[in-house]
């Protein structure tokens, strides 16, 4: 399995590759001498590789400063250099599926059309496979079609799903959610919520009367917020973090879409400049495509 999403990885990364790696072996393999004119390439490099300007600059300070720890003096050695300061920015944690403490819930935030309901669907899919028993509740109640595209998901995943009307009071939702998971022992709720950023302080006010709700009715229930992130998007993706890290705190992020683009460097970016770990990335349209973050795995199928 693990392999396979290995592969799987490798080949999502394969435009960014060509878009990044590929054009920094080429400039190594042509350069004789490790001096200036290198590093501002590789800086362009990394900058139109959606790794973000001040991120670029961090990269190319610290590759000079392994460059002379490490008394490299041939080009062809740089790459293992870079390889090193890009692991160091991503660290080592890895994304993780399983729930810290059971029962668990997961507020679930993004703006339309990044994927989020697929996602929710997706993550539901993987907890039911290792034996928990999920519910879903469809707190996204503003805009059309989410609610429906939920059930579908439920139905794929085979998990339990709690709905109310299209423009009913997403709190409600969650509070009678809350109910079904108590009453039928769930392991983890997953809640969909709005993802109108237009409207920063609707969605602040939505989120936090949701997390009240949560406080006083489900206190027993460790909590997680993961924001989902389209790839094919770039530092737009960023932007939307950081609005959105203004109204709710953000425990990690799913980064979707990454086998569509060549702007797979938006890992580091959002490493470097958020702190806040990528949990899971999708790499493919099936139930399974979605799978934990490996830092190491993503640079080793990068390079």
């Amino acid at each position: 399995m693990l392999g396979n999403f290995f592969d799987k990885l490798k080949n999502g990364l394969s435009k960014t590759k060509n878009n990044l790696t590929s054009k920094i072996s080429d400039v190594l393999t042509s350069t004789v001498t490790i001096d200036d004119d290198l590093y501002d390439e590789l800086e362009e490099i990394l900058i139109t590789s959606d790794i973000g300007v001040e991120t670029s600059l961090y990269i190319i300070d610290k590759l000079k400063e392994k460059i002379k720890e490490n008394k490299v003096k041939d080009p062809s050695l740089v790459n293992d250099c870079l390889k090193e300061v890009i692991k160091d920015i991503l660290g080592d944690k890895k994304g993780s599926l399983m729930p810290k403490q059971i029962p668990e819930t997961i507020l679930v935030v993004g703006v339309n059309g990044v994927g989020k309901t697929t996602s929710i669907g997706k993550i539901s899919s993987r907890l039911k496979s290792q034996n928990l028993k999920v519910i879903m509740a469809a707190a996204d109640t503003f805009r059309a079609a989410a609610i429906d595209q939920l059930e579908v998901w439920s139905k794929r995943a085979n998990v339990d799903i709690i709905k109310h009307q299209e423009g009913s009071d997403p709190a409600a939702v969650v509070f009678d959610a809350i109910e079904a998971a108590k009453a039928r022992k769930a392991d983890v709720l997953i809640c969909d919520t709005a993802g109108r950023l237009h409207n920063k302080k609707n969605l602040m006010n939505e989120l936090e009367k949701i997390n009240r709700i949560i406080d006083r009715e489900f206190s027993q229930s460790t909590r997680r917020t993961l924001l989902v992130l389209d790839a094919t998007t770039g530092q737009n993706a960023v932007i939307q973090a950081k609005q959105f890290m203004e109204v709710c705190k953000v425990d990690g992020i799913v980064l979707t879409k990454l086998d569509g683009t060549a702007k797979g460097g938006i890992v580091i970016f959002i490493k470097h400049q958020l702190d806040i770990p990528v949990e899971f990335v999708g790499v493919g349209e099936g139930i399974d495509d979605l799978q934990e973050f490996n830092p190491s795995d993503f640079v080793e199928a990068l390079f």
